[in-house]
């Protein structure tokens, strides 16, 4: 098996290994680069057809549901039967102030 590529890190640095790697990297980068035209007419291109507003109402949702995701969760098994029990038993006693202020909050 003839392997042609050296694995040996270049030594001396005015070495034709050294001086073949150097080349190489130069190529590689000159032909990965775009001229300043096409560059130019991609930046065009883009500015043209990437652009994306996202409503504020959609950010809003987006940080809330975030926070909610990274909430604790809340079991509320334990109040919901107390509840029911008490309204079974005919001994809850709602706060009506409190419902009064949740009405009048939902209402303006």
């Amino acid at each position: 098996m003839n392997n042609n590529i050296d694995t040996r890190a270049p030594f001396f640095p005015n070495s034709k290994t050294a001086q073949r790697e150097i080349d190489q990297a130069k190529k590689a980068q000159q032909l990965r680069r775009n001229t300043y035209e096409r560059a130019q007419e991609l930046n065009n291109q883009t500015a043209k057809d990437a652009k994306v507003t996202i409503p504020d109402s959609i950010r809003d949702f987006s940080r809330i549901k975030k926070a909610v995701d990274t909430a604790p969760e809340v079991n509320n098994q334990e109040k919901i039967a107390q509840l029911k029990a008490q309204i079974q038993a005919g001994t809850y006693q709602p706060n009506y102030d409190a419902i009064a202020d949740k009405i009048l909050a939902s209402e303006y």
